[in-house]
């Protein structure tokens, strides 16, 4: 079996969508389905169940997703470890960041890499489900998150930056003509959620209730991986959500307005790793972050 159709396979496992597994993965529909039909031949049986609306594993796709998996990740390791050694490079360290400012950060990255040329450093932004998951999992090292993070095997690291609290809205949203917005009048309109988020967590960045007690609605078939695919469902009218303030510097757009929201305060983003796989990597990491400061934005 190729490579390919292996990540063809474990992305619409993840997905359970044709289209997004194949814009997700660069291909037309068409190379997936291909994919999956010949893995399906191979076998023997089915892998996954389709109807017009849904598609979802088969008992045998979830024992074949679950077998693939690691043999997938193993090799994908092998590869990226064949390819830096042949770069003169020993380890890898991978930053998954939550903050959308990756151009605010460089001069921590190009530090890092300035002081230890022979490791190499992988920013990526962050998924925004199951966010704890993937650093436990190993998919990640090191996390650049919101506080406060309180897992038990977790290691809260030096803050990189501190920002602001805005609310995106459509610019022909009612609340768009206000200079600001009390946290009040946040609970009269949904917004966006992502599963897998620990309740502390999700209520530092987005209080579950008012100052007054009132519930902030959360929707979570708008939460989406694809931040484009998120600040889309505000321009439409379908939710507002609340973002740090650097966004304003990245995302220009006409149909979206940035309300700031004062009672929210600030948010300060910090490096945070799993304790038992400290490494030096790490460890350089958190030195240079230190070395550096804290951006204020």
């Amino acid at each position: 079996m190729e490579l390919r159709d292996i990540e063809i396979f474990l992305v619409l496992a993840e997905e359970l969508h044709f289209g997004r597994t194949a814009q997700r993965l660069h291909v037309s529909q068409a190379r997936v389905s291909q994919a999956i039909k010949k893995q399906e031949r191979r076998i023997g049986a089915e892998l996954f169940t389709r109807t017009s609306r849904t598609v979802f594993l088969t008992e045998v796709g979830r024992q074949f997703r679950d077998d693939l998996q690691p043999v997938y990740a193993g090799l994908r390791e092998s590869l990226e470890r064949a390819r830096l050694a042949a770069r003169g490079i020993t380890a890898q360290l991978r930053v998954s960041l939550m903050p959308f400012n990756m151009a605010d950060l460089h001069p921590y990255w190009k530090t890092f890499r300035a002081r230890h040329p022979q490791w190499g450093l992988q920013v990526r932004q962050a998924t925004f489900t199951d966010v704890f998951g993937r650093l436990r999992s190993g998919a990640t090292d090191v996390l650049v998150a919101w506080l406060p993070v309180e897992e038990p095997d977790f290691t809260v690291g030096p803050p990189l930056c501190t920002d602001s609290r805005i609310l995106a809205v459509a610019a022909d949203h009612r609340l768009a003509s206000r200079d600001s917005v009390p946290m009040e009048l946040l609970a009269e309109f949904p917004h966006a959620t992502a599963l897998g988020l620990a309740d502390y967590w999700e209520d530092s960045y987005l209080p579950f209730h008012t100052p007054r007690g009132r519930a902030i609605e959360r929707v979570a078939d708008a939460a989406s991986d694809n931040a484009d695919e998120l600040i889309s469902h505000v321009g439409m009218g379908e939710i507002v959500h609340t973002f740090p303030g650097h966004v304003t510097r990245y995302w220009g757009m006409s149909h979206i307005r940035w309300l700031p929201v004062p009672e929210m305060g600030t948010l300060t983003f910090a490096l945070v790793w799993r304790t038992e796989a400290e490494n030096d990597l790490i460890r350089a990491l958190a030195d240079t972050v230190r070395d550096l400061g804290v951006f204020h934005f």
